[in-house]
């Protein structure tokens, strides 16, 4: 909220000062909102790379404001293709994804001023459109490091962490899916909301992008469309019956938007559906303060929402999908692929450790993201023919919990290898132990692949653990780092052991497909 507002501050000032309209204010406080939120991931090169993204997307943003009004045919194709390509350019990396994210932002704002409000016209607006986004990317640069400096903010972890090896994909990456089922779904919007409700199109197209941004599968966007229009449902009723008491121009608005949009800001990571509640009073309480009455366009926004969302669930279920079952198999596999690289690195080299660490605990996390969605589903009531055939435990609830159990064992092990270095890997018991591991891991990997185990671990089985070595030894320093380590990697091992059978293709051929909503 301190980079909105000194966003919001900068916008006035240059407002007053070049004698622009107020739409360049909301398209500051829009762009600078989620700013704030994004650059929490940022390091030194993004911002950089935001400092020469965003201006142009804003410059960008505002002569498309100036075009959707005066060519909407030209404009609203326009928005289609720069929102489907800032999708489209996350096949080429963490980077690439960012820089899209901020290309996005001043489209959004286009949506949110009211059609009421004529646009920046000239050149002149555009030029401070883009300073207006230069001074946010800065400010806001300085109150991120300076909150992580001093502790308030936590750091993010390194583009090593987070940068993932790309597998190759047979026919399409997620990222082009993605984007052409924006592009059907904006495009089914505008039309649909340009002919339904000329003067409140924007309502629709919103809603389905909302709705289908960062949507990760068609379980994720399922649930999470119902909650982002359950959300705005329940935000513009509310907003609607405050919002009347204050008029056209009201301090007393613009001061409860910022509030509201502070809440948002707030709630947001305890649920969607908050932050879609309390975004969509605040463009309420926006086009009260442009002179809307909300009364008289609430069944209008209503009907917006809930045609936008319909839109956007579509598009994601029908143009090709990405399954649910599809995604946690590949975010299992990374996982896995963290914790073998925990078994395979040289533990004498302690950042190599770290970083194999953190990959894992980090992938492990993005796991947990995915099959979130899939506990609401798997607790919602379904007919009996329909239950007989969710089974959402099988690949969902199940692997990410199993993959949590080995978080703390690993952590164990990091703070051992930290402590004697050197005695565990001169050990061979160890040794041995780790290499086993590090195999059964990769025979897990390969079983979520659906391909078959390598040699050297097809015949492995609990049962050939080599034995601990606690008890018989002398208490000497080796002895003391080598009990809980080989204790570590036992739990590590149980709990690949229970992992393993629920990719096994064997039941998965004869128990039935997975959650009907995952597929």
């Amino acid at each position: 909220m301190a980079t909105v507002l000194g966003t919001y501050a900068w916008a006035l000032l240059v407002e007053h000062e070049a004698g622009l309209r107020v739409d360049s204010v909301v398209q500051a406080v829009v762009i600078a909102s989620a700013l704030g939120r994004v650059q929490r991931l940022f390091d030194r090169a993004d911002r950089l790379l935001a400092c020469a993204v965003l201006p142009c997307a804003a410059a960008g943003g505002t002569e498309l404001s100036t075009l959707i009004q005066r060519h909407p045919l030209a404009g609203d194709a326009v928005f289609v293709l720069g929102v489907a390509g800032a999708i489209w350019v996350r096949r080429f990396g963490a980077r690439a994804t960012r820089a899209g994210t901020l290309v996005v932002l001043p489209l959004i704002a286009v949506l949110v001023v009211p059609g009421g409000a004529p646009p920046v016209s000239g050149h002149t607006g555009t030029v401070w459109a883009a300073a207006t986004a230069l001074v946010a990317v800065a400010w806001g640069a300085v109150l991120t490091r300076t909150a992580q400096r001093t502790g308030l903010v936590a750091r993010p972890p390194s583009a090593r962490v987070t940068t993932a090896t790309r597998a190759p994909h047979r026919w399409m990456p997620p990222s082009s899916r993605m984007a052409l089922q924006m592009a059907a779904a904006l495009t089914a919007a505008f039309a649909i909301g340009r002919n339904l409700w000329p003067d409140h199109w924007a309502w629709v197209v919103l809603t389905a992008f909302l709705v289908c941004s960062g949507a990760r599968s068609r379980g994720d966007v399922l649930v999470k469309g119902a909650w982002r229009t359950l959300g705005a449902a329940a935000g513009t009723v509310v907003a609607t019956a405050v919002s009347g008491l204050f008029g056209p121009r009201s301090d007393t608005a613009v001061v409860l938007i910022f509030v509201v949009l502070a809440v948002a800001t707030w709630l947001r990571e305890l649920s969607y559906a908050y932050w879609a509640a309390c975004v969509t009073a605040v463009l309420s309480l926006l086009y009260d303060w442009f002179g809307q009455s909300p009364g008289d366009l609430l069944h209008t926004r209503l009907a917006g929402i809930a045609v936008g969302a319909v839109l956007g669930v579509t598009a994601s279920w029908l143009v090709l999908p990405i399954r649910t079952e599809a995604v946690i198999r590949a975010r299992t596999a990374a996982a896995l692929s963290g914790l073998g690289e925990m078994m395979e690195t040289d533990w004498r080299d302690a950042p190599a450790v770290r970083m194999a660490q953190a990959r894992f605990t980090y992938r492990v996390d993005q796991l947990a993201a995915v099959t979130a969605p899939m506990r609401i589903l798997a607790a919602l009531p379904a007919p009996g023919a329909l239950s007989s055939r969710r089974h959402p435990d099988h690949f969902t609830i199940r692997s990410v919990t199993t993959l949590r159990h080995c978080v703390g064992p690993v952590d164990e092990l990091a703070r051992a290898i930290r402590a004697a270095p050197d005695a565990l890997t001169s050990d061979p018991v160890v040794t041995q132990r780790r290499h086993r591991l590090a195999a059964h891991a990769l025979t897990v990997r390969r079983a979520i692949g659906r391909r078959p185990a390598p040699p050297a671990a097809a015949g492995a089985t609990p049962s050939e653990r080599p034995p601990t070595t606690g008890g018989a030894a002398p208490p000497n320093q080796s002895v003391l780092a080598t009990v809980p380590v080989l204790a570590a990697l036992d739990e590590i091992d149980t709990q690949l052991d229970v992992l393993s059978p629920l990719f096994d293709p064997s039941p998965v051929s004869t128990s039935g497909t997975t959650a009907a909503a995952a597929r």
